[in-house]
């Protein structure tokens, strides 16, 4: 199944004096997947292209940071907290 978000749990070491982040989330670019780019793959127009920074949609992935994801608030969070 393709999943562009992926997340892993870290080794909390019982010694760590800091708390330990239960779940880390990181993405994948798309272009991992798609191996031979298919011939008639939609693309943007040139102006929409230069702002999403690639001409195809199959290929677009926007950024909204970590504090939006679902899933990690807590983690910026507990970050925020303990600064």
């Amino acid at each position: 199944m393709l999943t562009l978000r992926k997340t892993y749990r870290p080794y909390a070491s019982p010694l760590d004096p800091c708390p330990p982040i239960a779940e880390k989330v990181y993405d994948t670019p798309q272009n991992i997947y798609v191996h031979v780019q298919p011939s008639g793959l939609q693309q943007f127009d040139p102006c929409t292209a230069l702002r999403k920074g690639t001409l195809w949609p199959a290929l677009y992935n926007p950024y909204y940071g970590r504090s939006v994801v679902k899933g990690v608030e807590h983690v910026h969070e507990t970050n925020q907290d303990h600064a």
